[in-house]
């Protein structure tokens, strides 16, 4: 098959993948392989609907297939990418490992904590399903949860997510934190206010709307640990609601794009987090993010250059790298374990949020 060499100078195989789903979030896989066609090929995409796999067609040129067994067996591709409603997520991703095929699930791989108890069991029987959770691998996050990780900052006490809704704000918060599968208790409320409407997926607004933002806070207590949730969803196309993450620890504290810490105790460090992209000005090399440095130190390189993606992108991208590795006998992308608490936990702060009672997780299935 064809090679590629990556920025970082490393090379392999073209990873090629099938989709499940036909919605928009399939679409950003569909980007990404557009994009980098010596790197990533779509081999076929599912979708019962005639017309839309039509339309898929003419607009990608992929394949459209009726059902996963004919995707799988005229195409065999190394993986399938399920981008489906949570609701019926699980059948397909069952299906998928009855027929011996790994699967990169999009969020929540389930909808409540049955479905997650239940498709968990698959692992017990060779299934391997990863979990396409791409936030933690975006340019900005990923710099500043690897200096968190560092041990720059000392040891890590307080973290403030306010940057993507439910299972993604808990993913970003445990990692921030350093926790795993520990116990913890949750209290949690919701604030609702005016919020001048921004874009939304068909575009840009034509006139002034006002929605109700429904402002989620919650406090995760961990006991030497405490996590802050704080997020609308109505924040993720404004733009007047700024992203904002505080992570803190003993010798210093990440604050948005603020990195301060001592590195000797008469040495107080005050850097940035910035961008360096190709584009801009009279730059002529192409439109494309370079990566991320934190003072003199490069944080982030970005190995998919000089290809024209956004943050988000690039994030899932490297989740499809990631995948395949994963396939190959390397480490976990984003654990079906991992998934399942995030998506535990966001299920009991909405429980909290609700009833305005503190509640407190347990262990399951898949952390024992």
């Amino acid at each position: 098959m064809d090679s590629w060499t990556d920025s970082a100078g490393g090379s392999g195989r073209r990873i090629r993948f099938g989709i499940v789903g036909s919605g928009w979030r399939s679409e950003f896989f569909l980007r990404i392989a557009r994009e980098m066609p010596d790197r990533f090929e779509v081999t076929g995409l599912v979708t019962r609907n005639e017309g839309t796999g039509r339309r898929i067609e003419k607009a990608w040129q992929v394949r459209p297939f009726a059902s996963i067994d004919d995707l799988v067996a005229t195409t065999s591709p190394s993986f399938v990418v399920v981008c489906v409603p949570r609701e019926v997520a699980a059948g397909a991703i069952r299906h998928l490992a009855e027929l011996k095929v790994p699967v990169l699930t999009e969020t929540p791989p389930a909808p409540d904590l049955e479905a997650l108890s239940s498709l968990y069991s698959l692992i017990g029987r060779g299934a391997v399903i990863q979990v396409a959770e791409q936030y933690h691998l975006s340019p900005l996050l990923r710099s500043q949860l690897r200096v968190a990780a560092s041990g720059r900052l000392g040891r890590i006490s307080q973290v403030l997510v306010a940057q993507c809704h439910d299972y993604h704000g808990v993913s970003i918060l445990r990692r921030a934190l350093g926790v795993g599968f520990e116990d913890v208790s949750i209290s949690a409320a919701t604030f609702r206010s005016p919020l001048m409407k921004g874009p939304d997926r068909e575009g840009d607004p034509r006139e002034e709307v006002t929605v109700t933002a429904d402002q989620v806070s919650a406090r995760f207590d961990f006991g030497d640990r405490l996590g802050v949730y704080d997020f609308a969803e109505q924040q993720y196309f404004s733009w007047i609601r700024a992203n904002r993450l505080l992570v803190r620890g003993d010798r210093g504290e990440i604050n948005n794009a603020d990195l301060q810490y001592l590195r000797n105790v008469r040495t107080p460090v005050s850097t940035t987090f910035r961008r360096v992209a190709a584009g801009e000005g009279g730059n002529l090399e192409g439109f494309f993010l370079r990566g991320i440095m934190a003072g003199d130190e490069w944080v982030f390189e970005n190995r998919f250059a000089p290809a024209r993606l956004s943050d988000d992108e690039i994030a899932i991208a490297e989740c499809l790298v990631r995948m395949s590795e994963c396939v190959e006998g390397g480490p976990d992308l984003y654990s079906l374990a991992e998934a399942s608490q995030d998506h535990y936990l966001s299920l009991l702060m909405k429980q909290a949020a609700i009833t305005g009672e503190a509640v407190r997780s347990r262990r399951q299935v898949w952390s024992r």
